[in-house]
């Protein structure tokens, strides 16, 4: 069976290149005789896969000396209790920006208190509020706000400025995808399954001063300080998606790293938005300065002509497109891994099915 064209938010589609590397190796990894799912993580063979992947991210991203790399599990949700956890002493700011900006900001308050100092929630989340550091609690132990929008289609344009606050971002759908300067950030967090790997995997950079903090009820798997200490391994880590994650880390500086990537994203979202723009049928209803790159959500504003048109695409090869419930109508989920050829695909079939159907 041909290959489809997938455009799910998460898990996400993987690069080619990286999936025949590991349909090569899935029986026996190089002159191991076993799989990487059957080492044991404490064996050195295992133990080089997963440095190799961790130094792989830190050239990737950028990573200062500074920071600490935790390879954990829990999601980017365990993550919005650890932050709390490990941060929140006084008070903490939060952006409210869409559905799981929201979840953190409300899981992050049964720790203490947690204030909104910006939100777009009454607007059905259609842009990024502002931000500044005139907003802010001057006492406040961090700020935190979600960098892109997965079900609503947002993105942060520009990182606001917290000033001596430490901010904390959940980049789980756009890390990766564009550059970014680590240094100005207390920590970045990201669950692996849009542009990192597969699902299992959570990615954590900490700014070394905020490790050491953990409450003293905090469980020890979700202390990073503990973690750090015992390099991600308390307990048996998420060992095959760790390896396919430096697979992805090392297909990705193949192509030229992050700075070459995000070209080519910015590329396939204009594709997809110039037609949304320039058609009859079809409508965006997020900011135009606010788009994200990633996840372009569009509806043709007529439900049933929705459900068509994701059963259409399908039989044509181009899956997942359904909308969020929270949204409905159609989304396209364009990570790194989705090349611009299934961009073009997707665009050539709005084009018919508009021609067809407006």
């Amino acid at each position: 069976m041909e290959r489809v064209y997938n455009f799910a938010a998460g898990p996400a589609a993987l690069p080619l290149p990286v999936l025949e590397t590991a349909q090569k190796e899935m029986l026996c990894y190089g002159s191991t005789g076993m799989s990487v799912m059957e080492m044991s993580h404490r064996s050195k063979m295992y133990l080089e896969i997963f440095d190799r992947a961790q130094q792989a991210f830190r050239r990737v991203m950028n990573v200062p000396d500074q920071y600490k790399v935790l390879f954990l599990q829990g999601g980017a949700t365990g993550q919005f209790a650890a932050i709390p956890l490990n941060l929140l002493k006084t008070r903490a700011d939060y952006a409210d920006t869409g559905n799981f900006a929201h979840g953190a900001m409300v899981e992050a308050q049964k720790y203490g208190e947690v204030r909104c100092v910006t939100s777009s929630r009454e607007d059905n989340y259609t842009f990024i509020p502002a931000l500044d550091k005139d907003m802010l609690s001057p006492d406040a132990d961090y700020v935190h706000i979600t960098t892109n929008n997965t079900i609503f289609g947002t993105r942060y344009s520009a990182i606001p400025d917290t000033g001596s606050v430490p901010l904390v971002a959940d980049m789980s759908s756009n890390i990766l995808s564009e550059k970014v300067d680590v240094s100005r950030f207390g920590v970045i967090y990201a669950g692996a399954q849009k542009n990192i790997g597969p699902a299992g995997l959570t990615v954590v950079v900490v700014r070394e001063d905020l490790l050491g903090h953990a409450r003293k009820d905090c469980p020890k798997i979700f202390d990073w300080q503990k973690q750090a200490d015992a390099d991600s391994m308390l307990n048996t880590p998420s060992c095959y998606p760790i390896y396919i994650a430096g697979l992805c880390f090392e297909w990705l500086e193949s192509l030229g790293g992050v700075e070459a990537i995000e070209e080519v994203n910015k590329e396939k979202a204009a594709l997809l938005y110039d037609l949304i723009d320039n058609s009859r049928l079809y409508k965006n209803a997020v900011r135009p300065d606010c788009r994200s790159r990633m996840n372009v959500p569009f509806v043709t504003g007529d439900a049933d002509k929705d459900a068509l048109f994701v059963k259409e695409a399908a039989k044509a090869g181009l899956v997942n497109i359904k909308g969020h419930r929270l949204v409905g109508g159609m989304r396209a989920s364009i990570y790194n891994a989705m090349p611009i050829e299934g961009v073009k695909a997707l665009c050539e079939f709005m084009k018919k099915f508009e021609a067809e159907n407006a």
